[in-house]
């Protein structure tokens, strides 16, 4: 069961099609895992054995009469409990949508469908994608694989923890200021925020609407490629979706890092925000080892982090608020005290408030993409520190803010969480690494090769019993 606990999408996709491997047996394994393990993690709010199996059985099915459907056919998944699976609860891991059951596939479920992937059940969140650890809702928080009394980052909290404790070798979260790739960077995976529009969000409960995105959670950088190739498509029913075909997201991951131009963005973790000193080294050391491996290094300077995250904050609250305001009126009681108090904040925001904003994210984002005319790669920090202690509000709270993803919600850019390394603690450290437009191809690349020069993801959690 450990052993198949931690195959990869790579490996176990070659043995299915092989027929080496069978997707029930896959399934059953994890099945048995998750039983043996959630009860102390909470990763998933809904879990779907019979499903599981009945999807295992179909994908056995068809590989034995010749069919194969490609790379994710027979390969077990969770989705963060804001997307929709056709006749199940789509609850935001909230009391407000407890009973709200999907009518519809998103775009993403039928996509997964239609690869043969097989479905797992719906993972924990942050309350509506933005509430935080929470112990007022009607589900526990999901917790850290590496030490359960910590946090594992949010709001794909459920998608990173599955992924990382070996529940399902890739999970869908999204991210509107850095959702995906904080749990990735807590919890020791691979994360990407793809390009804004690359992937639909049809059928995903919205947070913001100009700043959401949708992307998958593996533990390795080909595997994430694997799942963009699958999830990355023109969807004319969502209105912020844009028609790009042809890319092979994984066609660049075993070139290596020779005269690749990686620009280094130290102000955002030196000195804008300055970093716990064990977050600052491993992104420090990380920069240093590409350019052993052949890379080009400079340092690039942008407008200071807080410029980012105030346009990111108004922009969010402001199109947050707007969402929720008929509930924030009718029930309040019904949210998260975390939550409630974090939607409230954008009434404070004027429209002129949100309009300067929106000015601003244009000229911020044009600034920011004219640094690739000299570089290929950006890379910075993701979080500044490792993770705190999840029942020390204070401190969940200040290390929200302190974090260099953000950013690239405002520019739209595609950009990966990757791990490197762990804190004296065992808890893992994380950078980002950031491309233009539609360059996702770039971040996977240098994703891979420095994946491939360290041991970090070879590294599992010891679960708690």
């Amino acid at each position: 069961m450990s052993d198949l606990a931690y195959l990869s999408i790579a490996e176990g996709s070659v043995l299915i099609r092989d027929k080496k491997l069978s997707p029930v047996e896959w399934t059953q394994a994890l099945i048995a895992r998750v039983g043996q393990y959630d009860g102390r993690l909470n990763a998933f709010l809904r879990f779907m054995p019979e499903n599981t199996l009945s999807d295992a059985r179909r994908a056995e099915a068809e590989i034995s009469a010749g069919y194969w459907r490609g790379p994710l056919h027979g390969v077990p998944y969770g989705l963060k409990d804001i997307i929709d699976y056709a006749g199940l609860p789509t609850t935001a891991h909230s009391a407000i949508l407890k009973d709200n059951i999907a009518t519809a596939d998103a775009f993403v479920t039928q996509r997964l469908r239609a690869a043969g992937a097989v479905f797992m059940g719906k993972l924990s969140t942050h309350e509506f994608a933005i509430g935080g650890p929470c112990f007022d809702l009607p589900w526990p928080p999901a917790r850290n694989p590496w030490n359960r009394d910590y946090f594992c980052g949010g709001s794909s909290s459920g998608s990173g923890v599955a992924t990382a404790a070996g529940f399902v070798p890739f999970a869908i979260g999204t991210d509107t200021g850095g959702s995906i790739r904080n749990p990735s960077t807590m919890c020791g995976v691979t994360g990407i925020k793809p390009t804004y529009g690359l992937v639909s969000r049809r059928g995903v409960f919205p947070l913001a609407f100009s700043l959401d995105h949708v992307g998958p959670l593996t533990r390795t950088v080909h595997d994430n490629a694997t799942v963009l190739n699958v999830l990355a498509g023109h969807d004319g029913l969502d209105p912020g979706s844009i028609a790009r075909s042809g890319v092979d997201y994984t066609a660049q991951i075993k070139k290596g890092l020779k005269g690749v131009r990686i620009g280094w963005l130290k102000h955002f973790y030196h000195d804008d925000i300055k970093a716990d000193p064990q977050m600052g080294a491993a992104v420090d050391a990380a920069v240093l080892k590409m350019q052993e491996l052949g890379a080009q290094v400079t340092v690039v300077k942008t407008v200071p982090l807080s410029q980012f995250q105030a346009c990111n904050r108004i922009i969010m609250r402001s199109e947050s608020y707007a969402i929720h305001q008929k509930w924030l009126r009718e029930r309040p009681q019904d949210y998260g005290d975390i939550t409630r108090q974090r939607f409230l904040y954008g009434a404070m925001y004027s429209a002129s408030d949100y309009i300067n904003a929106l000015r601003m994210r244009s000229k911020f984002t044009a600034d920011f993409h004219a640094l690739f005319n000299d570089v290929d790669v950006i890379v910075t920090a993701s979080a500044h520190d490792p993770a705190c202690r999840i029942d020390d509000h204070e401190a969940c709270e200040f290390i929200y803010s302190r974090q260099a993803r953000a950013p690239f919600n405002v520019t739209g850019s595609p950009a990966i969480a990757v791990p490197a390394g762990f804190s004296r603690e065992g808890l893992p450290l994380g950078i980002q690494i950031v491309a233009a437009p539609y360059n996702e191809a770039a971040v996977y690349r240098v994703g891979a090769a420095y994946e491939a020069a360290t041991a970090w993801t070879a590294q599992h959690p010891v679960l708690p019993a």
